[in-house]
């Protein structure tokens, strides 16, 4: 930098200095270290001075994906080192640099953890994210050894020093799920024709389809929405007019009778009373159509078909805590969390009451709703979001290798599960025997792929013999089919799925442009899954994420991609077309199981009933319920901001011997979901 140069460069903002060195960092990666270092010194930048973190160091880790792994929802969560949020300040990033002194060995810098993990001198549960001897490792060494005269910071000011990022941004707006869209046309209008199963398919983001901030209304929706909303206002007329008009018109213009109409059903729609602007424009539109045909069903039907089509009715919306209706708007989101539909009359009355301002007034209306058969189905959908019933649904098997294998044996898997869970749930047992328990309900179609006999009734609960390697949801159907392939068990969908689902954990996406293809069967060299799997460990950049979700994948080896249970790897090798008079070649190869979780001491395992263990007992696996549940309550991915609510909603849930009902109480009476959106 020339000294014209360098005189601009002080004077500019701490943001500015941080944007430019990230973009100098990014090119300086590509010579020398020495180049680096000299770079550092001309500049001015030494690790004694402010930002020096923030420009040089912070850039160096995330290069190195360190922030991917160690955050909330990262592989290390469990770890007590988080990174900042996207959103941190550069205040937060300086604090969090100062933290990381907890990691230093003040006594021979160089061997701190802070080097030693990255780099894989000390085993690391992500691989070498940082090569030894390069520029990035110079870099850490440069900031472990300030640190070393830096006032020491112990765990809980570490811990402190990462729990930054901005308040939790608040839901504006919700539009209703397919299913929630369904579910209110029913209560609203005795409407069973689920309208939106015809609807453009939802993207599953995070888990669920009902995200806020990745929601859309695409021109394909906004048409069917219309369809929709004509063809129900019509039917709902055709089956008469009880449901939707509250008294007997006299008149096509009835006035008394057209403002009730419009009160009631307004109100119902939009889920709280209308405004005077809405009531006055309903009754417009009312007046008018019932001149043009003189009849009163007709202008009501227009008014349904248009409230229908209104932003008011297709999402949630919530205005602030000044808003006149915020009661209704906790009414909203405990209807759609616990009933996944639209409030009842009771509700109704109790936000017009005031009493859901109130964390007993919350408490008492959820455990009302947690008795109602809404409550149940409302679950199953939940469960049926975690737990990707889709991928099963609409599984694809080699009809030649899994002859068993047909769409209302898919369906039955996914009843299995849905009644495993609400048998914990609803019985208030504990509920992290989803992993660990001994017994399953099954037909008689999923009892034979099991080995086991057909129960006396369909669904019926049928135990697992002692020595079975069975257990809980990952020995089941639903889930080793989910993460298998057409004609073959995927390890490393299996790892993927365990990760994801039921540790919270997310792994870093694959490197662009690496291939993710396997060595092709062949008979001529027959491999088991793992033989194939070691190409991933040839390349580094595969290597570190997958070391982390092929083990687990490989410890439930033992069951095939329906969930058949077998002993040794079954490979069939057809003939290729033009060879029909070649048979079939089969080969049998032994199954390594052994798997293990990468992250959890003393997690070897050899089945899906040890790895069930593991999970069950595991505060991560046992935190991330809370975590699942709380992101379809919320309709977001947790925050900094929630991390006393998560804790909270544990240590109830924990309390509680692992109650799912209790879990829920817990979250609905949180600040979090009881108060609504700040435009702070």
């Amino acid at each position: 930098m020339s000294a014209f140069s360098t005189q601009r460069f002080h004077k500019l903002s701490p943001p500015d200095k941080l944007l430019i060195f990230k973009f100098a960092y990014r090119v300086l990666t590509l010579v020398s270290p020495l180049c680096l270092i000299l770079a550092i010194s001309v500049s001015g930048q030494t690790p004694d001075q402010p930002l020096f973190f923030s420009n040089i160091v912070y850039p160096a880790l995330q290069k190195a994906g360190c922030s991917g792994c160690h955050a909330d929802d990262g592989v290390a969560s469990g770890t007590g080192l988080r990174f900042p949020t996207a959103s941190a300040s550069v205040e937060d990033i300086e604090s969090f640099g100062r933290g990381l002194g907890s990691l230093v060995d003040r006594e021979n810098p160089e061997r701190s953890l802070l080097i030693a993990k990255p780099t894989n001198r000390l085993e690391h549960t992500g691989g070498q994210r940082i090569t030894p001897g390069s520029q990035e490792e110079r870099i850490l060494q440069l900031w472990a050894t300030h640190l070393v005269a830096a006032p020491s910071v112990e765990g809980s000011q570490l811990s402190a020093a990462t729990r930054t990022g901005a308040p939790v941004q608040p839901t504006f707006m919700s539009r209703l799920t397919h299913s929630q869209y369904n579910n209110t046309v029913r209560d609203l209008l005795g409407d069973e024709t689920r309208p939106a199963d015809q609807f453009p398919q939802e993207d599953y983001v995070r888990g669920f389809k009902n995200q806020a901030e990745v929601q859309s209304i695409p021109l394909l929706l906004v048409e069917a929405y219309s369809a929709a909303a004509e063809k129900l206002a019509r039917n709902a007329f055709r089956r008469g007019q009880d449901k939707v008009i509250p008294c007997q018109p006299t008149s096509p213009e009835d006035a008394s009778c057209r403002s009730q109409f419009i009160g009631h059903f307004g109100r119902r729609a939009f889920r709280r009373p209308l405004s005077q602007n809405e009531v006055k424009r309903y009754n417009d539109l009312f007046v008018r159509e019932a001149r043009r045909t003189g009849k009163f069903l007709a202008a009501a039907q227009l008014v349904v078909e248009t409230m229908l089509q209104s932003p008011n009715f297709l999402f949630r919306m919530e205005r602030g805590p000044a808003a006149k209706w915020e009661g209704y708007e906790v009414a909203s989101r405990l209807s759609y969390f616990l009933w996944d539909s639209m409030p009842d009359e009771v509700l109704f009355a109790s936000a017009a009451a005031g009493q859901l301002k109130t964390t007993a007034g919350v408490e008492r209306a959820a455990r009302r709703m947690l008795q109602k058969p809404q409550a149940r189905q409302a679950l199953n959908e939940f469960v049926s979001q975690w737990l990707r019933f889709d991928r099963v649904l609409n599984v694809v098997r080699d009809r030649r290798l899994f002859q068993e294998f047909n769409a209302g044996v898919a369906v039955a898997m996914t009843e299995e599960t849905r009644r495993l869970v609400s048998h914990l749930a609803w019985n208030n047992h504990n509920f992290m025997e989803i992993y660990t328990a001994r017994y399953a309900f099954l037909s008689s179609d999923l009892a034979a792929i099991y080995g086991l006999p057909a129960p006396a009734e369909e669904f019926g609960s049928v135990a697992f013999p002692d020595n079975s390697d069975r257990a809980g949801i990952l020995g089941q159907a639903t889930f080793l089919t989910l993460t298998s392939k057409p004609e073959e068990t995927s390890p490393t969908e299996r790892g993927l799925f365990v990760r994801e689902h039921f540790l919270c954990q997310k792994v870093p996406s694959p490197p662009p442009g690496v291939s993710a293809s396997l060595p092709p069967l062949a008979e001529s060299k027959p491999m088991t899954s793992r033989e194939r799997l070691q190409i991933h460990l040839s390349n580094e950049s595969c290597a570190s994420c997958h070391r982390l979700i092929d083990p687990i994948g490989f410890g439930l080896e033992k069951f095939d991609a329906i969930g058949r249970k077998r002993e040794k790897l079954a490979l069939t090798f057809f003939p290729a077309r033009g060879e029909p008079e070649r048979k079939p070649t089969k080969v049998e190869l032994e199954l390594d199981t052994q798997g293990r979780i990468s992250g959890i001491p003393e997690s070897d395992f050899s089945s899906p009933a040890e790895l069930g263990r593991v999970l069950a007992n595991n505060p991560e696996c046992q935190k991330c319920v809370v975590k699942q549940v709380f992101r379809y309550a919320m309709g977001r991915l947790e925050t900094p901001a929630d991390r006393d609510i998560i804790d909270k909603g544990f240590d109830d849930f924990k309390r509680s011997q692992f109650k799912f009902q209790q879990l829920i109480i817990s979250l609905v009476t949180s600040n979090a979901f009881r108060e609504t959106a700040r435009y702070d």
